[in-house]
This record gives C-alpha cells, sequence and structure tokens, in this order.
C-alpha cells in the first residue's frame, strides 16, 4: 500500500503549477550529498504474526523491560492506569487525529478540553489553565517568556537548579537565541533554592521554581513566593510529579502566578520518553499573556450550553507576528487522558494515592537509612529522595539489575558534586518485596 496515494496526473498538475519538470527537479534545493540514491537496504517484508514476534524478540533484547522493577522518576514516572481509562479512550468519538480547524462544530473535543482546564485550575489552585502545550520542558520554557512579555522591559529571567536538567536545557534552547539572559539561582545544603542574590538581579522578570524539585525536596513555596514577589518579579512554580498535589499544598495556595509542568503521571504511559503533557495555568489577570488555546462555556441562540475558543494566541489562528506560541500540537489526546483519569480518581482518590506514594517512599528511605545508607537532603520529599551509600554502590545496583530491579539514577552525570549519589523513586507500583529486596542487597557486603 502506497503512503502517497495521488495519481500521476495529480502530480503533473502540481509539478505545472509550482514550475517544474519532475519530482527530482522539484527537489534539486536539496545537496546532492543528502540525497539517497537507489533503493534502501531493507529486509524483505514480512506477514503480520512474524512481523509480531519479530517485534517481541526485539524488545526481549532490551536491558530494561516491562518485567522490570524501576525505582527511578526523574520526571517520568510509573503509576498504575486504570483499565477504564485505555477503554474510554479507544472510542472513536475520543481518539481523533488531531486539531479541530472549526472548533465550534467539534462540540464533544471543546468539551473534553473545557473538563481537563477545569480540573488542572482546581489542582493547581490556579484561575484558569489551557490546553495546548507539548510537554514539561516546554511548558516552563513557554511560561518564561510569559513572564518576559508581561514584564516587558526587565530582560532576565531566574530559574532554580533544582529544576529537573532537561528542563532547564529547553529553557536554554529557547532564551539562548534571544536578547534575554537566563540566571540559575544556586541550592542550598537542604536541597532547597537559595534566593539569597536574588537582590543582585536587575532588570528580573520571573523567576521559576520546581517543587517537588529534582532532588525529590518539597520546596517551601510560600515564603520563595514572597521573597520573589517582594523583589518585583512574577513567581512561576513548575513540576514533575502533579501527583504530589494531592497531599502537599498546590502552588495557587502559596501565591504562585503561572503554574507549569508535566501531567505523564495521570493516565500516560511512560512510552519511551512521550508523550507528554504540558499543563499550564494563571491568574485571571495574565490570561491576555497566556500561550495556546483556552476553551470557554457560553449559550447558544436556544439558551443552550455550548463550548467555544474563547482565547487562542496559536500561530494557526492569528498573524504569525502576533502569536504567543508556535507550539503546534494541542495535546488532545493527553489532555483527555489526564482529565478522565483526575475524573476517576476524584479529589479523595487522588489524595489516597498520593498519600500511598509518600508512606512507600518514607518506608524504602527508613529501611535504606536501617541499612546504613544516608539520606543526602535534610528535607521533606514526597516520593522520590537522594541517597549516598558507605561504599561504592555500583556492584550492587549491577547484582540488582540482574535481578530485574533499576535501582535508582545516579547523579553525578546531572551534578558533578553529587557524584555518587543516587535518586530514588517509588510509587504505588513497586511492592513492598522489592523495596526490601533492594535494602537487603544494600546491607549484604559484595561478594
Amino acid at each position: 500500500m502506497r503512503y502517497l496515494p495521488h495519481t500521476d496526473l495529480e502530480i503533473g498538475a502540481m509539478l505545472d503549477v509550482v514550475g517544474r519538470k519532475s519530482l527530482d527537479e522539484l527537489f534539486c534545493s536539496v545537496p546532492e550529498g543528502c540525497r539517497c540514491e537507489g533503493p534502501m537496504d531493507l529486509p524483505e517484508p514480512l506477514n503480520e504474526w512474524s512481523l509480531t514476534d519479530h517485534v517481541a524478540q526485539l524488545a526481549e533484547k532490551m536491558t530494561v523491560n516491562h518485567h522490570d522493577k524501576v525505582l527511578i522518576g526523574a520526571g517520568s514516572y510509573h503509576h498504575n492506569i486504570p483499565v477504564t481509562i485505555a477503554s474510554l479512550m479507544g472510542r472513536s468519538e475520543f481518539l481523533t487525529a488531531y486539531t479541530p480547524y472549526q472548533p465550534e462544530i467539534a462540540q464533544g473535543t471543546l468539551q473534553g478540553i473545557y473538563e481537563y482546564q477545569t480540573l488542572t485550575a482546581r489542582l493547581l489552585g490556579m484561575d484558569v489553565a489551557n490546553a495546548s502545550i507539548y510537554d514539561g520542558a516546554s511548558a516552563l520554557a513557554e511560561a518564561l517568556l510569559m513572564g518576559l512579555r508581561i514584564g516587558k522591559k526587565k530582560p532576565k529571567v531566574a530559574i532554580s537548579r533544582a529544576i529537573h536538567p532537561h528542563y532547564r536545557a529547553v529553557v536554554k534552547t529557547y532564551l539562548d537565541p534571544s536578547q534575554y539572559e537566563l540566571v540559575e539561582l544556586p541550592v542550598d545544603e537542604d536541597g532547597r533554592t537559595d534566593l539569597s542574590g536574588l537582590g543582585d538581579i536587575d532588570g528580573l522578570a520571573a523567576v521559576a521554581i520546581q517543587s517537588p524539585n529534582f532532588f525529590g525536596v518539597i520546596e517551601d513555596l510560600s515564603a520563595l513566593g514572597q521573597t520573589i514577589h517582594g523583589h518585583g518579579a512574577l513567581f512561576i512554580s513548575c513540576f514533575t510529579e502533579p501527583l504530589a498535589y494531592g497531599l502537599v499544598k498546590n502552588p495557587g495556595e502559596c501565591g504562585a502566578d503561572i503554574v507549569c509542568g508535566e501531567g505523564q503521571s495521570f493516565g500516560l504511559p511512560r512510552s519511551f520518553g512521550g508523550p507528554g503533557l504540558g499543563m499550564f495555568a494563571c491568574r485571571d489577570q495574565f490570561v491576555r499573556n497566556m500561550p495556546g488555546r483556552l476553551v470557554g462555556e457560553t449559550v447558544d441562540l436556544d439558551g443552550k450550553r455550548g463550548f467555544v475558543l474563547t482565547l487562542s494566541t496559536r500561530e494557526q489562528h492569528i498573524r504569525r507576528e502576533k502569536a504567543t506560541s508556535n507550539i503546534c500540537s494541542n495535546q488532545g489526546i493527553c489532555t483527555l487522558t489526564a482529565a478522565m483519569y483526575m475524573s476517576s480518581l476524584g479529589g479523595s482518590g487522588l489524595r489516597q494515592l498520593a498519600r500511598l506514594n509518600y508512606d512507600k517512599s518514607e518506608y524504602f528511605k527508613a529501611q535504606l537509612i536501617k541499612n546504613g545508607a544516608k539520606v543526602v537532603f535534610d528535607s521533606p520529599t514526597f516520593n522520590e529522595f537522594v541517597v549516598e551509600f558507605k561504599a561504592d554502590f555500583r556492584p550492587i545496583y549491577t547484582r540488582l539489575l540482574e535481578k530485574r530491579i533499576v535501582a535508582g539514577l545516579e547523579l553525578g552525570r546531572y551534578y558533578p558534586e553529587l557524584a555518587g549519589k543516587y535518586l530514588f523513586c517509588v510509587t504505588e507500583t513497586v511492592a513492598r518485596d522489592v523495596i526490601d529486596a533492594v535494602a537487603g542487597e544494600v546491607s549484604t557486603p559484595p561478594s
């Protein structure tokens, strides 16, 4: 089956319009060294069952697969996904291909986005939420750009060094080609952001803090927010694990102006790193500077309830130079999945699940300490924490890997000063016997 089902007549008509004689001439601007000449070196095609077996055999070759127990979070979390989510999302009414370009006709899609926005705003404690950002990292970058728009002539933004390293890298990619300046804020001995140098930064438009941060530490957002506002900057709070807000105060309660982060925990599998879901919310007063799209509720001429695109500042809807965002995916399927997940759990379910994550993490922490390990940062955590061991942990890590347990993330590649220290994560999917097995290996001397 061909993927480009155009007839020779149609292709010829297209070439006439653009003034080319052949498809080769159409692509003449591509340098010859970048072109693929001749047939591609591909194996012979397989039938369906043979292909299924082949892919299964490839999957078994992976060092880590679905049989393994992974005690790593670091921005991507393994949570139980209720079977109802897959069943509902598989329905043709929901599983659409892409953005509705005549949105008011697609009332079901708009209502789904509206429900997601409502649940997200409640979760984060904010006035309004959108449904249009690609993932948590780009959501943070967009939030900082939004802060610069609001700050107008203020050319600088600051981000905590305790923010996920990948998020900081994406922000740097966004801001490096611009006239704006990015400042990184240090982390103190407790694993929390140090704002003592904030007064030395002139022209500061916004400050971004992550909580729980990359080390799993819960930041004192209320105190940080007061300090940031005291210096005349916007307070941006970001996250990688939204489930934490089932247990700890949400950023809105702590005075955040903009809240953004990754929603993958809400019904989306890790799937080799994607897709993710950029959650984004702000105060009412800043809504016209918010990127993405916003669905609102209204009534039609007959007084019936309906949904419309209340605000859409993307390049697909307005002139390119007027757009506040050039993110082209509205993540509609992911937002609907997250809405179904939040609705399935409800407020009490979210609290119970968050408490289960916290309790398991604290139990694991206590077992490791009992067997000689030391928790690096003496601050409250949610379901992640950093540990150092008396001896080299690498032999134990290898032994556990042979038992199909991936025990933590070594932090040296991201933070050289934390080389040899490991970030662990425990969610509701990790059984007690797995926790005990890891703790037991820590207390067992290498053979």
